[in-house]
């Protein structure tokens, strides 16, 4: 289905008018979708959200796997020039799998434009990740920000309240600001500079986590990181839709399409566009 100022996609073959396919465990990625509509409004995206087996994060690393080949073969039926992978859980622990089953189309990962930017932006070198029990227990946060600056000290927290919390519409709750008191004191005791978003979920919950963090401390909203590697990235291909007209995303997921509209006006504070049902 063609959707309201969509182009015909070019079969088998991708050029600028290609679309851009991203995907997350659910519907924490749109906070991708909102950060690339922000930075690349004329690029074309289809999103996958596999709602059906959501939440990745508690997950094996087995399961993990084959989950991120589904869902990169989901979008490779859509013949995208890029990739996204807005699941910092496939970051951690399947971003090659995403790139084999991608068959050369290039591949960025939340996780290591999350921590790139992190790098640029510490003073100090000390900084802090927050995100999912499975991204935290991988250490591919400390991996990639020291595989740039060995120096660079890092400390992490699990934060699994702040996903429901995020769904909940809890952004400014008495009881979010407890549970994120709660979760960041440890790492400020450490006396980072710079936070890491490590859950595409947490942007949601900027505004509180900034709030308890303190002004000295940067946060890394790592949606919008990925889309500045993505505009980078593309730019470097020559491959930049240079039609300046705004395109409506394409969004697909595997279960529950009303919960996903309630949630596509909470995260991106618009009406959702038509959101298609898909198997899996």
């Amino acid at each position: 289905m063609q959707h309201q100022g969509e182009r015909a996609p070019s079969k088998n073959r991708r050029d600028p008018s290609s679309p851009i396919g991203i995907f997350d465990s659910g519907v924490g990625g749109l906070t991708v979708v909102k950060a690339m509509q922000k930075e690349l409004p004329a690029e074309r995206l289809i999103y996958f959200g596999d709602t059906a087996r959501v939440p990745y994060g508690s997950k094996s690393q087995v399961t993990i796997r084959r989950y991120a080949h589904d869902d990169t073969a989901m979008l490779m039926k859509h013949f995208p020039k890029m990739i996204i992978v807005a699941c910092n859980t496939v970051s951690a622990l399947a971003l090659d799998v995403v790139e084999r089953t991608g068959r050369g189309v290039p591949v960025v990962g939340v996780l290591e434009a999350g921590a790139d930017l992190a790098v640029r932006r510490t003073l100090n070198g000390r900084i802090g990740v927050i995100g999912t029990q499975a991204t935290v227990c991988s250490n591919a946060y400390e991996l990639a920000i020291n595989a740039i600056d060995p120096e660079i000290e890092v400390f992490s927290a699990a934060c699994p309240l702040f996903v429901p919390l995020a769904e909940e519409g809890f952004v400014d709750h008495p009881a979010t600001r407890l549970i994120t008191e709660e979760y960041l004191e440890g790492l400020l005791r450490q006396g980072i500079d710079t936070l890491v978003l490590g859950c595409t979920h947490y942007p949601i919950l900027k505004e509180m986590i900034g709030a308890v963090a303190g002004p000295g401390v940067r946060i890394i909203d790592s949606a919008e990181a990925v889309a500045l590697s993505a505009r980078e990235t593309l730019a470097e291909a020559g491959m930049l839709d240079g039609s300046g007209r705004r395109m409506s995303p394409h969004l697909m997921v595997s279960d529950l399409p009303q919960k996903f509209r309630s949630l596509y006006r909470l995260f991106l504070g618009a009406d959702v566009p038509d959101v298609e049902l898909v198997e899996v």
